[in-house]
């Protein structure tokens, strides 16, 4: 069967801004019209415009939600923004730098001029005042929904006669055997500095590092403040960390075993200043102290 389009311009005495065209479709054989469209200026111009923002909408999408953006001139590709974030803790470390510096040449000045230096300092103290003066500006402030809701917990908890969350702790890590993961001198320990989760074995460079227990590592890189980092997912719901590696010898993913060798002591980051291990570990979210299960001399 053929079909004849006929197109009929409608309403003649009209101007030629606002005629209508009328689209038909006939049968060859029988002559019977099929279809009819009757098309005005006004409908071309709206199904124009509704096509342009559809097109414009789709176009959005897909850059804003797809890995097309990266093509655009400008945008920053993912190598491009993982640089600027380790610029941004380079430019973080410098100004450090500059503090620890500015009270160095103070104390200098001081020593030099027969006088005693205002305050003892370290490193430590000094890193821990700047972040204090960073957090200066945030409001920790209790909303009234927030207190109702602690008086309310405080009140279900008053009489309970459960066991500690300490105890609860010792009872499941005194059922199995930790490895000493590097034997030596615990020269720092947990809480002697704000921020200091774990406690730090002295250690020669490349003394091997062993895992405590059966797990799967979740991290095996390098950061810049701790260096060379491994981090082991146990069972139970426990997770051990190792810091300032000089060596990594496991990658994420893998699987260890009690005692394996995970890594290698050193001195990296830059918050080391020689080689020993940062060993933390985690249950259940919550840092506990190592030396309280586990023997390093």
């Amino acid at each position: 069967m053929f079909f004849t389009i006929v197109l009929d311009m409608v309403q003649k005495k009209q101007s030629r801004l606002w005629r209508k065209l009328r689209i038909a479709v006939f049968s060859d054989t029988s002559y019977e019209q099929l279809f009819s469209l009757l098309l005005t200026p006004f409908s071309v111009l709206f199904t124009i415009v509704l096509l342009g923002i559809l097109i414009i909408s789709g176009v959005t999408v897909l850059i804003a939600f797809t890995g097309l953006r990266e093509y655009i001139p400008g945008y920053p590709t993912g190598e491009e923004r993982r640089m600027i974030m380790d610029n941004l803790h380079r430019t973080d470390s410098l100004l450090e730098e500059i503090m620890l510096r500015d009270h160095l040449i103070n104390d200098m000045r001081c020593v030099l001029a027969d006088d005693l230096p205002i305050e003892a300092w370290d490193r430590d103290s000094v890193v821990n005042s700047i972040h204090r003066s960073r957090r200066q500006d945030i409001s920790f402030e209790k909303s009234e929904a927030d207190s109702l809701f602690r008086m309310q917990i405080e009140a279900e908890d008053k009489y309970n006669v459960s066991q500690t969350y300490e105890e609860e702790v010792d009872t499941r890590l005194e059922m199995m055997f930790l490895y000493v993961p590097l034997r030596g001198v615990v020269t720092s320990k947990v809480g002697e500095v704000d921020g200091h989760y774990g406690i730090d074995v002295a250690s020669v460079e490349g003394a091997p590092v062993a895992s405590i227990l059966d797990g799967t590592v979740i991290f095996s890189e390098w950061t810049v403040e701790t260096g060379y980092v491994i981090q082991i997912q146990h069972d139970n719901q426990l997770v051990s960390i190792y810091k300032h590696n000089s060596k990594l010898l496991k990658r994420a993913g893998n699987r260890v075993q009690a005692g394996e060798i995970i890594a290698l002591t050193g001195s990296s980051g830059e918050l080391s200043t020689a080689p020993h291990l940062h060993f933390e570990m985690w249950y259940q979210g919550v840092p506990l102290n190592p030396e309280n299960y586990i023997s390093f001399e």
